[in-house]
């Protein structure tokens, strides 16, 4: 089959055979991956659920993996990564995506206000190392904060369609109880498996009280919790923490705390974390200065500061990119001379013919990458 379709593929060179394949039917592939969206889903405030049927080169994720999604706006292609919230090994050959509309997101937005029941988008295989331990551990905690809640309930309904004997608490932080995706979900998971403690929690006001009453989670407790993590929250939701391998992922405020208290217990190595926000160090004045050399398409530029994905853009290239917040690696290329600055890390690195992530590195001074 792979040899046909590779002879295909020559006879209608220059164009791959899924261009003409698309023309029929926009899920009709021979290699490249992509998804109908079947159902859209608007019921909670500020989000978007997506629920898309793949073509039949999906091969399924594991609980917190990511996936990319592709879409065009105004002719052009943008690519952003997202993480299902099914639990892994599902027998459905549906995924379901819950994408929060972000105020400057612009592919976020544009689902949120233009998804509908058969749009196609194009989709990448799921990727990423944010999984759970395979052999489980006795004890799990789950944190999440906002849209991070997607990658943590993906982990959380795997462990509850497993039967997971172990104790498991998943604490999530929103603004407000309104904006939590999937409630429903929660509520069943917490009614039948009585080893699973879902805790809701959001900034409190000398007014509030408890949502609802009658919900098998806790929701946020005024007498006790500021709804804000601290040390006191972690020891009074799961005491048994330091024996425990947590998971987080949320926005820069919320990993930071959890990270400091880890840190400071010296417990790093139980905790697993997955970040789609990107946090960039600053660019330093006395670096941004010199030449920037696009040596395979032979333009140059003088380097103003930014990254290297934001510099190629600005002299007209086009390079390859998935994220652009360091994660799926879809826009590496090779430094072949100079140095770079990721700022993520703050770290620089001069060492030649090294790939390196344009959207995450900004060069210092004079630099040439092999785009």
């Amino acid at each position: 089959m792979v040899d046909l379709i590779n002879l295909v593929q020559t006879l209608t060179s220059p164009h791959p055979l899924d261009r003409y394949l698309e023309l029929v039917r926009p899920t009709l592939t021979a290699r490249e991956l992509r998804a109908e969206i079947v159902h859209v889903d608007r019921s909670v405030p500020g989000s978007v659920t997506l629920t898309l049927r793949p073509t039949r080169q999906w091969r399924g994720h594991v609980a917190g993996q990511y996936v990319q999604i592709g879409v065009v706006i105004n002719g052009v292609r943008h690519t952003r990564c997202y993480s299902p919230i099914d639990p892994a090994g599902a027998r459905s050959r549906h995924i379901q995506l819950t994408v929060k509309a972000h105020p400057e997101g612009l592919v976020s937005q544009y689902l949120a206000r233009n998804a509908a029941p058969g749009m196609v988008v194009d989709l990448e295989q799921a990727a990423g190392v944010f999984q759970l331990p395979d052999p489980r551990p006795d004890r799990l905690l789950l944190i999440s904060g906002g849209s991070g809640i997607t990658p943590v309930l993906s982990m959380l309904r795997t462990l509850a369609a497993e039967d997971y004997p172990g104790e498991v608490v998943f604490l999530h932080y929103a603004k407000s109880p309104e904006v939590v995706p999937h409630r429903a979900e929660l509520d069943a998971i917490a009614q039948r498996h009585k080893n699973f403690r879902i805790e809701l929690r959001h900034p409190w006001r000398p007014d509030t009280t408890r949502v609802d009453a009658t919900a098998p989670w806790v929701d946020v407790a005024p007498a006790r919790s500021s709804g804000y993590f601290d040390y006191d929250e972690l020891e009074r939701v799961a005491p048994w923490f330091a024996d425990a391998h947590a998971y987080v992922c949320g926005p820069p405020s919320l990993m930071a705390a959890v990270r400091k208290i880890y840190e400071a217990e010296q417990l790093e190595d139980r905790l697993h974390s997955e970040e789609f926000t990107l946090s960039l160090a600053p660019v330093e004045a006395d670096e941004a200065f010199g030449t920037v050399s696009f040596s395979a398409s032979g333009v140059t530029a003088d380097n103003s500061g930014a990254t290297l994905l934001e510099q190629a853009e600005s002299a007209g290239l086009t390079p390859e990119y998935g994220c652009r917040m360091g994660i799926c690696f879809s826009c590496t290329a090779v430094r072949r001379t100079g140095c770079t600055r990721n700022l993520r890390t703050g770290e620089t690195d001069s060492d030649p013919d090294q790939p390196i992530q344009l959207c995450i590195n900004a060069p210092v001074g004079d630099v040439d990458i092999a785009i």
